[in-house]
């Protein structure tokens, strides 16, 4: 099979800088490097992109394949790559290190503790007020039987002879690229970079022990269900005297009896009899303040909404309330007495028996003409 053009195989043009080929040159290589791409022709095509950068960033190799193309360049099998510098493109991706302690970062550095989480229940009136609730929280905390070093009493840890208290070794991997270091963690301490002889008996050499604290948290009032509330560090301990990590409480309001929350707002349903809705009343319905009076107007219709202002779930930021809303149905009575249907009777003749059929809303006529 004839070799494909080499500016092709970078897909630059004739005329690109070197540092065009060595921007090019490197993506392709992180892309096609066998060892993060499962493709079956990866690595000839890896192959193939180290040997067209090869002569490619040799300006005398590249003139003479300018000229003369393939056969001005001799390649005997692969090329040698020994020109080029490979370390930045492989050290991010494959762990390869070895080309100064700038670009390398210790195994040893600090690192955030791990998040931990539970959930709360809280009743309607709960999540509307607030309210303070114990909770528990399991963790580790530094063993106070060693004081956190893992050591028992009397001895303490010495430095790994292995890593010389780095917590990495290095190793070098001879590839068909070439010799290459990888910077690994240290198998004899597993990255402490410490030994300890003697570990201690109640945390086995680890300096942390298992623990469970209560606390007494303020539920602000106004959360809602699926709400979440970050009690910073106090999740488990930081590694190599790094932060600890968050605890998070997660909130589940149970619902109600009678009330449904939409936003900061209440909403009730409400049924009356007919002659109430005819002639109005005067009503006691209940909030979460307790029960309130509500006057009914005479003539009230069906889905009457009736706003209680101030009487909704308090705003979270703010030092204000939503309303409550509460939605009028009309209850038909379906059992009467004599009495009762002989009175709705006479009611009746003096209402006639005409139906009126009420016309479309503009609304409906306009969901019709957009197709809705």
């Amino acid at each position: 099979m004839s070799k494909r053009d080499y500016y092709e195989v970078l897909g630059v043009s004739r005329n690109s800088s070197p540092d065009d080929l060595k921007t090019t040159f490197r993506n392709l290589a992180r892309k096609y490097h066998p060892d993060v791409n499962d493709a079956p022709d990866a690595e000839e095509k890896f192959k193939e992109i180290n040997e067209a950068y090869a002569v490619l960033s040799d300006s005398e190799k590249r003139a003479a394949y300018d000229r003369f193309g393939h056969s001005g360049v001799n390649f005997q099998g692969m090329p040698d790559f020994s020109s080029i510098d490979l370390s930045d493109i492989l050290e991010g991706f494959f762990g390869f290190g070895g080309f100064g302690n700038s670009r390398r970062r210790s195994r040893n550095a600090p690192r955030r503790g791990v998040d931990l989480s539970s959930r709360i229940h809280l009743t309607f009136e709960e999540a509307v007020f607030g309210v303070e609730k114990e909770i528990e929280i399991t963790r580790d905390e530094k063993c106070n039987s060693c004081n956190g070093s893992g050591a028992a009493a009397g001895s303490k840890p010495s430095p790994c002879t292995t890593c010389k208290g780095q917590g990495e070794v290095r190793q070098v991997h001879q590839t068909f690229l070439g010799s290459m270091v990888q910077i690994v963690t240290c198998p004899n301490c597993n990255g402490k970079g410490e030994i300890i002889e003697t570990p201690c008996h109640t945390c086995h050499g680890s300096g942390l022990e298992r623990k469970t604290i209560k606390k007494i948290i303020p539920i602000p009032a106004g959360v809602n269900d699926g709400n979440q509330i970050r009690l910073a560090g106090e999740g488990q301990p930081g590694i190599n005297g790094g932060p600890s990590g968050n605890f998070y409480i997660k909130i589940d309001v149970a619902s109600h009896k009678f009330f449904r929350r939409r936003g900061f707002d209440i909403l009730l349903d409400l049924d009356i009899n007919m002659v109430q809705a005819a002639l109005g009343d005067e009503i006691r319905i209940p909030t979460v303040d307790g029960d309130v009076g509500l006057r009914i107007p005479p003539g009230t219709q069906p889905g009457k909404v009736f706003r209680l202002r101030d009487k909704g779930i308090p705003h979270l930021r703010k030092n204000s309330r939503g309303d409550m809303l509460a939605t009028v149905s009309i209850q038909v009575p379906t059992q009467l007495d004599a009495n009762q249907r002989q009175l709705l009777e006479e009611l009746g003749k003096t209402m006639g028996t005409e139906i009126k059929i009420q016309e479309r809303s503009f609304f409906d006529k306009l969901k019709d003409i957009l197709g809705g």
